[in-house]
């Protein structure tokens, strides 16, 4: 059975997934990887969902406010174990209702073009790909998407 928690970025359990994706992502985007990493700081995002299975972390995913009504989605990740069961769907869920919440009406994301399982997840659950946002803007391997809440 996965277990939620919401918490915030100083959890250790949420930093370690997140020195995962990181390894991961260096991986993925290659020469780019130093573009694309400076925008994914951790230290100050205060909304962290931790998806648990007999109180092992497999997962996890966050939001910070990007403007008075729109949250952006950060540092989704779901351990190669554990992929494939549901865990990234119920974060994902868990953000929603979270960002709902908290007063938000949309949400946003930034993935690259190398996560086809993140772009086909975010398709799935309602979020369309719109024109690439902020530091994004004119990035040919971002892929930027929106969600009405």
């Amino acid at each position: 059975m996965i277990r939620l928690q919401r918490t915030n970025s100083d959890n250790s359990d949420f930093q370690a997934l997140v020195h995962r994706l990181d390894a991961d992502l260096k991986i993925r985007d290659g020469d780019e990887h130093a573009f694309f990493n400076q925008y994914n700081k951790i230290d100050t995002i205060k909304h962290v969902v931790i998806a648990y299975s007999n109180n092992k972390p497999l997962g996890c995913g966050a939001f910070k406010a990007f403007s008075d009504d729109t949250t952006e989605i950060k540092r989704m990740y779901t351990s190669d174990e554990a992929r494939g069961k549901g865990i990234a769907t119920a974060v994902l869920k868990e953000l929603e209702a979270w960002a709902r919440e908290k007063g938000f009406s949309n949400m946003i994301l930034e993935t690259g073009f190398r996560m086809p399982e993140a772009i086909a997840l975010y398709t799935k659950y309602g979020f369309e790909r719109t024109e690439n946002y902020g530091q994004y803007q004119g990035v040919e391997a971002s892929r930027c998407f929106l969600k009405k809440l």
